[in-house]
This record gives structure tokens, sequence and C-alpha cells, in this order.
């Protein structure tokens, strides 16, 4: 019996070691977790109060940008875009949504483009996109995000 405890008490102060394991620090499992993180790809894509009643991911980011799109056209619809411009028939409109859920609309054009007077064009779509209904931001890992996205707005509807 005596041989036994040895026995066992051998055994118990050897298999200590195997338990023994190297902790990483804090700061490599912080550069681990990084360089793991996709941070070109939201987890949740901007949304309306509409949008957000639809359960799948995709159908709700194309009802956010289908819902955009037709409220800038509307938007501009009405002014004097087209009668200035009427070669014009489409615009490229970057949206950007911060955190806090401010929106920012900018003009994009060609680089080569000098047939349109662009701070004219950028002074009418500051002054048409205003009032927007409340964009909930994106959200990443649980985290409001600034994203940006360009929407082809068509001008002329015929």
């Amino acid at each position: 019996m005596k041989h036994f405890y040895i026995l066992f008490l051998f055994i118990f102060l050897s298999s200590c070691q195997y338990f023994e394991k190297q902790v990483p620090s804090e700061k490599e499992l912080l550069q681990k977790q990084l360089k793991a993180i996709n941070w070109k790809v939201v987890d949740e894509f901007p949304s309306i109060a509409d949008c957000e009643k639809i359960d799948n991911k995709t159908q709700r980011q194309r009802c956010f940008f289908e819902f955009m799109t037709q409220l800038i056209q509307e938007k501009l619809s009405v002014d004097t875009l087209s009668i200035l411009y009427p070669e014009l028939d489409t615009i490229e409109v970057k949206v950007t949504i911060f955190p806090n859920a401010k929106m920012q609309f900018e003009p994009q054009f060609p680089k080569d483009s000098v047939a349109y007077d662009t701070i004219k064009i950028d002074s009418i779509l500051k002054a048409r996109l205003v009032d927007f209904p409340k964009v909930n931001p994106a959200i990443k890992r649980g985290i409001p995000v600034k994203t940006q996205f360009i929407l082809p707005v068509i001008l002329k509807v015929e």
C-alpha cells in the first residue's frame, strides 16, 4: 500500500508539468485578433427604420441602397441640374455615413472631366441633399463605424 502512495505521489507531481503552458502576451493576442479581422467588410450595413424589419442581410442591404438612390433621385429631380447640364444623365454620388449617423455627399466625376462645373454641381448637391430620415450607421463588432459607398443616381428618367 505504501508503494501505491509513492507511485501515486510520483505520477501526480510529474504530471503537473503537462498542464504548465506558456500564456501568450496581451500584445500578441491583440495583434493576432487585428490580423484576423477583415476591415473591408462590416457586420451590418447602414440601414433605415423601414429596412430594419427585413431579416435577410442581403435584402436589408438592397432595401437601404434602393431607398437611398430613390430619395437622392427625387431630391435632385426638382432641381436645375438637368437643365444646366442636359447631357448629364447619371451622376455618381459618394455617400459617407459617419458613426454618429451624419451623412456627407460628394459627386464623383471622371478625372478628365472639364465639361461640368464641378463646384456648381457640388453646391447643388449640398443644398438639395438635406433632411434625410435617420440612418443607422454600419456596425463592425458591435461598434458603429464610418462607411462609404458610391451610388449611381439617374437624373433623366425617360
